[in-house]
């Protein structure tokens, strides 16, 4: 499979079918070359990469199905390389990762397309189910897991655990606005979860050297030492499961339906 960027048109020939359905946007704009090229050079040097870059910023400059035609045909679309990774059902996965997804089922009702893919590696399926339900058990409250896996899944950009987890915040009755928030990624309006938000952001950015004026920041939100470390299991657990995503292309449940999610311009830029 090709990884570098490929195009059947040159940077300034792309540049100019940008600029003409961007008309159809909302005013922003691209002012030039040199700013487009700019902003090209940021996206990952990835065929897949720069696909997204192109509909993520449609939501901006552009009708999505108008930007898709900026793609070129010669680059799969994502849709077409599921095959490189098969998802598996409880009957046809290897059999060491079977006990898991009937787990996944029993918690879940169905298995999730995350864990199907996660089968071709047995002891990945089961380490990531060991943290989950590690997590699960910490001493931060439900609503505040799913502020440190949100935040994860916002920093490492991943759609399909974004949604998945805005469903599951949904359905334990978090506040709209905190989940709103933290999909934009914005400042949460709860002070006490705003300073969790921040934490688990600086983790995740920082890969882990959060300062310690940074930790006595968190200290003194009313959290504890051992809330310090939590937040380093629940943001290891999505590691484990954003990377996948990434590289499988993971679809959608289908309860996730209304909770779609692609990162916001400002934030991606």
């Amino acid at each position: 499979m090709t990884t570098g960027y490929q195009s059947s048109a040159g940077d300034g020939e792309i540049f100019d079918a940008f600029a003409a359905v961007r008309k159809t946007g909302s005013g922003n704009r691209l002012h030039s070359r040199a700013e487009y090229r700019c902003v090209r050079r940021r996206a990952h040097q990835t065929s897949y990469a720069w696909q997204e870059w192109v509909l993520c910023v449609s939501q901006v400059f552009c009708r999505r199905d108008a930007a898709r035609t900026i793609c070129s045909p010669r680059i799969p679309r994502l849709e077409n390389i599921m095959s490189t990774f098969p998802s598996y059902t409880i009957e046809t996965a290897p059999a060491a990762s079977k006990p898991a997804l009937e787990d996944a089922k029993k918690t879940f009702g169905f298995v999730p397309n995350l864990q199907s893919h996660m089968a071709e590696s047995p002891e990945l399926l089961a380490g990531y189910s060991a943290l989950w339900d590690l997590f699960a058990r910490s001493t931060l409250t439900p609503h505040e897991q799913q502020v440190v896996y949100l935040t994860s899944n916002f920093e490492n950009n991943c759609h399909y655990c974004m949604a998945g987890h805005s469903a599951l915040a949904r359905m334990i009755k978090m506040d709209p606005a905190v989940i709103a928030a933290l999909r934009d990624g914005e400042p949460l309006p709860d002070p006490k979860l705003e300073a969790l938000h921040r934490f688990a952001t600086i983790v995740v950015r920082e890969r882990g050297f959060a300062s310690d004026a940074d930790v006595e920041t968190f200290l003194a939100a009313g959290f504890t030492r051992q809330n310090v470390l939590e937040v380093i299991l629940g943001v290891a657990t999505k590691v484990m499961s954003n990377y996948t995503n990434h590289i499988v292309h993971t679809q959608y449940d289908p309860f996730m339906k209304g909770n779609e999610w692609t990162k916001p311009v400002k934030a991606a830029a």
